[in-house]
């Protein structure tokens, strides 16, 4: 068996985080090294290396990522508009390997992002 990740040891309340969300689905964590000045990100409690190797099965739970990322933004007041983003793979800037959804928002947003 391999070593939890870094969320799944959030998720267990090992490590922790200020929760934003939380449902029996998902967890939804303010990033620690913020891009802006709203930056969360929206985790799938099932572990999900990355978007690359999700399932037919993890449909419905891809989906609910998007949905909560967009209910939390309005939450967050971010009417003027957000960036969703999902990092997959070492040059695509994934840095855990447990697949989540990053919002980032509070200000314009520059594009190329990088």
């Amino acid at each position: 068996m391999s070593e939890a990740t870094l969320f799944q040891k959030i998720i267990a309340r090992e490590i922790p985080a200020t929760i934003e969300h939380e449902d029996e689905h998902c967890i939804v964590i303010h990033d620690i090294d913020p891009q802006a000045p709203v930056h969360y990100l929206v985790i799938p409690k099932k572990p999900i290396p990355r978007v690359a190797e999700a399932q037919s099965a993890d449909q419905a739970s891809l989906g609910h990522l998007l949905l909560t990322a967009a209910r939390v933004a309005e939450k967050l007041l971010l009417a003027e508009g957000y960036r969703v983003v999902i990092n997959n793979g070492r040059d695509g800037g994934e840095t855990v390997p447990h697949l989540h959804v990053h919002v980032l928002g509070g200000r314009a947003l520059e594009w190329p992002p990088g």
